[in-house]
Order: structure tokens, then C-alpha cells, then sequence
């Protein structure tokens, strides 16, 4: 919701020159709620008994290690908290990091719904299933 507002608490500074803003921390948090979430969230995720259970999860807990390292991974990338970058040659700060900043920034929500999303259409398969050798 605050990013959708542009809430002025994003850019609220966290130290006293300025440089690290709330919204980076606020952003680093949900990047490993969001997958944090599923994982505790869905059992079989947790203890997986099937193939792909077991596949799902280890996707997942790499989702979820990319989300705890995003903070230093994005900072390696921008060279700054507040990811921002610039028209540089160089590769740190400049408009390559900002490529692979926004790939993992959009890879991990997009890698957690995926893998949630993949586990319940395996539900409805495995519904179906036991359905139809039940009739």
C-alpha cells in the first residue's frame, strides 16, 4: 500500500546524512515475508512427501535466500541503500546493476507466487485423480 500511495515514509531517512531511506528496509522486509510466508504458510512446502513437493520447496528456499541477501546484493549493485543509479560506464551504479537490480527485485515475489501457485494447481491435479479412481 505505500508503494501504491508513494507514501512520504519511503524516503523518510534512517540515519542522519540522509543516504538510507525507510522504504529500502521496508522493501527488504517483504522481500522475505513474501516467500517466508509460503513456506510457513503451506506444510507440504515445509515437509515435502511428492517429487514435486520436494522440487517446490527447494525453489522456494532459494527465493527465500535471495530475499535475505536482496539488501546486500541490491547495495553491491548500486553502490548506494537508496538503489539508486546512473548513466555510468561502470558496471556498479550504472544502467547493467539496474538491470539485474530490477530482475531480482521482481524475480523473488514472481518466483514465490509462482511456486505457491504451482503447488495448488498440483492440488487440483491430485484431486482430480483420486477422484476419477474413486468412480
Amino acid at each position: 500500500m505505500l508503494l501504491v500511495t508513494g507514501s512520504s515514509l519511503l524516503t523518510m531517512a534512517l540515519d542522519t546524512k540522509g543516504t538510507i531511506p525507510l522504504g529500502s528496509l521496508i522493501t527488504w522486509v517483504g522481500m522475505i515475508s513474501l516467500p517466508l510466508s509460503v513456506y510457513w504458510g503451506v506444510k507440504e512446502l515445509r515437509k515435502p512427501s511428492g517429487k514435486l513437493s520436494r522440487f517446490l520447496s527447494g525453489f522456494l528456499k532459494v527465493i527465500i535466500a535471495l530475499g535475505i541477501l536482496w539488501l546486500p546484493i541490491s547495495y553491491l549493485l548500486a553502490g548506494n541503500l537508496s538503489f539508486s543509479f546512473t548513466q555510468k560506464e561502470t558496471f556498479q551504479g550504472g544502467q547493467d546493476a539496474m538491470r539485474w537490480f530490477w530482475r531480482l527485485s521482481y524475480g523473488i515475489p514472481t518466483g514465490a507466487i509462482l511456486t505457491v501457485t504451482s503447488y495448488w494447481v498440483s492440488l487440483l491435479f491430485s484431486r482430480n485423480q483420486t477422484g476419477t479412481k474413486n468412480s
